[in-house]
């Protein structure tokens, strides 16, 4: 049986590292989405190996291991934490809200950047050591609690009130994170809809994903739901590709980092109720290659539902994978008025 120790003996030297890229233009709509260049900056090679080692001997300490069942793949590429950070525009005064610390090597980065960290790990283990690492720091507060069940606007909410007390002019927090790939749908669909607490939502996400939710065409199989909540609460832009070669352990898969610019209440699509709407736009998916006058027809007859549609500029033969956004608003509307 494979030892932690002799796992981290295997692994390549820093220089080794490959380092983030940014895939060319596929021709498709969420292609223009993507930056046509991300300039990095590289750290030096002194700190960057200290990261490096700092990493693998902090997660060597005590014969600890990255946990399969949480997720845990560990950057070992401190020029990837530094482009997530530049990716968020990070700078001084600003409070964010990262998941899954780890061993703090991006947390390091943006305390470096000037930001108030908010850390949420779930592993009781990370949390004594990131605590540890910044207790010298003001600047940092660690919660041991899973993401996916606390009520992180009660955690947010008072450090930007704080902040307002002081005559701060920060508004909103911004969430920077390299999340476990196994909750990040959940993670996005609690996070985006929270434009009122969060201005941005950088996140390091498994590269499959990242580009489904960015570039998903319509008429293809990887258009879902999850494509139109995440257009009706942000404004998500593909960065850059991550290798696999870069985390500790190595997963199956290489990464990519998205970010989500929120928006506010304003400036979403007029809707009703977003409940109702989102549980029309999920029972038009359950029946992906059925007309929408055969999918929706639990809501009101099929020769109504073929009505609004005809309102609604649209064709009475539409399947839910050919409805944009603005498509599905202005059916929901149309029903409504049914």
């Amino acid at each position: 049986m494979t030892t932690a120790v002799q796992l981290f003996h295997s692994l390549p030297p820093i220089a080794s590292l490959p380092t983030a890229t940014v895939p060319a233009a596929k021709g498709s709509a969420g292609a223009r989405n993507q930056p046509a260049s991300l300039h990095v900056v590289c750290a030096s090679r002194k700190s960057r190996d200290d990261d490096y080692h700092a990493t693998l001997k902090a997660l060597n300490s005590k014969g600890r291991f990255p946990r399969k069942s949480l997720g845990q793949h560990y950057m070992l590429n401190p020029e990837i934490n530094e482009q997530l950070a530049r990716a968020a525009n990070v700078e001084e005064g600003d409070v964010v809200l990262e998941i899954g610390p780890g061993t703090g090597s991006l947390t390091n980065v943006l305390i470096n950047s000037g930001a108030t960290v908010l850390a949420i790990e779930k592993d009781p283990h990370m949390v004594d050591l990131v605590r540890e690492r910044f207790e010298t720091t003001d600047k940092f507060k660690v919660l041991q609690e899973d993401f996916v069940k606390c009520h992180i606007r009660s955690h947010i909410s008072p450090i930007l009130e704080s902040r307002k007390a002081l005559n701060v002019s920060l508004i909103r927090a911004k969430v920077i994170s390299n999340l476990p790939f196994n909750i990040s749908t959940d993670v996005i669909k609690l996070l985006l809809p929270m434009g009122d607490i969060f201005s941005e939502v950088v996140l390091l996400l498994q590269e499959e994903t990242a580009l489904r939710l960015v570039e998903s065409s319509l008429r293809t199989s990887e258009y879902r739901p999850i494509n139109v909540f995440v257009n009706f609460y942000s404004e998500p832009e593909y960065n850059f590709r991550v290798p696999r070669t870069n985390f500790f352990p190595q997963p199956n898969v290489d990464a990519a980092v998205v970010t989500f610019r929120l928006k506010q209440a304003p400036d979403y699509p007029s809707v009703a109720s977003t409940k109702s709407f989102f549980s029309m736009v999920h029972s038009a998916f359950n029946g992906k290659r059925k007309m929408l006058r055969r999918s929706l027809q639990h809501i009101c007859p099929s020769n109504e539902i073929e009505r609004a549609l005809g309102d609604a500029g649209l064709p009475t033969t539409s399947r839910p994978e050919e409805l944009t956004l603005d498509d599905f608003v202005k059916l929901y509307n149309m029903i409504a008025k049914v």
